[in-house]
């Protein structure tokens, strides 16, 4: 579990100058209509980081992994990310996932592998796991951070910041 904690960190230590390169007008920007600005994708990350925050904590508390979800684009117009400071944007995202790396390094062994028949992950994770599967605290956790590193590469070019094509401990998830 150590290479998930250690890949949350560096990826958002390294994006936090990334985005901060990108400055106030270019966070502003829409890739195409219909599309989220990179301040709304921040904004998205953001209330990811919130919802599965308490989602680890209270999953170390009960037998099943079964949360309620939200609705992202609600979320994310409701708060109006897109007339947010960037800068507070960024960092709130950073001490929130600063906050989320202890949660996952303090998590007892037990807890993150023990095998969950009872979730509803193939409708929360990144990457579902059918309902009939059981699931572990691990591979949400691994989860939550490839959600992460694939919306970071939708807003930071790959080829400036080549750290976000590797695949990152997250990605390749433990079996489920």
């Amino acid at each position: 579990m150590r290479d998930v904690v250690v890949d949350l960190e560096t990826t958002v230590s390294r994006a936090v100058a990334a985005l901060a390169a990108l400055g106030d007008e270019r966070s502003r920007r829409h890739p195409a209509p219909g599309k989220w600005s990179p301040r709304e994708v921040i904004g998205h990350l953001i209330d990811s980081a919130s919802n599965n925050h308490q989602r680890f904590v209270r999953a170390q508390l009960q037998d099943d992994l079964i949360f309620p979800g939200y609705d992202q684009e609600a979320w994310v117009r409701i708060q109006r990310y897109a007339d947010a400071g960037w800068d507070d944007l960024v960092a709130l995202w950073a001490a929130l996932n600063g906050h989320i790396a202890r949660v996952m390094a303090a998590a007892s062994e037990e807890a993150i592998a023990r095998p969950r028949p009872f979730h509803n992950l193939h409708e929360l994770a990144w990457a579902p796991i059918p309902a009939g599967e059981p699931a572990t605290l691990e591979y949400f956790m691994r989860d939550y951070v490839g959600h992460l590193r694939h919306h970071l590469r939708q807003v930071l070019d790959v080829r400036e910041h080549p750290w976000l094509a590797e695949a990152g401990a997250s990605v390749a998830a433990p079996a489920r």
